[in-house]
């Protein structure tokens, strides 16, 4: 699937059939459904990709000690872009994977 591709699928009521948990996730976060796409991060907290979602998560619920905080579990540095492109840079690199 191409960025391209998983960025129209959003238009569905339903993300497309076998995406992993952490696309899944981030297709929900795509379309600011956080509480599912927190429901999946929590369920797989000892992934450091799945902590880097959780942290990106808090960031854009506003929540920038719990943000920071995952992202010291994820092992990353504290994000200060913008969301959008944080998001992007996440699905981009699972769509490689």
């Amino acid at each position: 699937m191409t960025y391209t591709d998983f960025l129209s699928s959003q238009t569905q009521p339903e993300p497309p059939a076998g995406l992993s948990p952490l696309l899944e996730a981030l297709w929900y976060a795509g379309r600011d459904e956080w509480h599912r796409a927190h429901n999946i991060a929590q369920d797989n907290e000892h992934d450091p990709l799945h902590n880097w979602l959780h942290a990106f998560l808090h960031r854009q619920e506003g929540d920038a000690g719990n943000a920071a905080y995952w992202y010291r579990r994820a092992n990353r540095p504290v994000a200060t872009g913008s969301l959008r492109r944080e998001w992007e840079e996440m699905v981009r690199s699972q769509l490689l994977a």
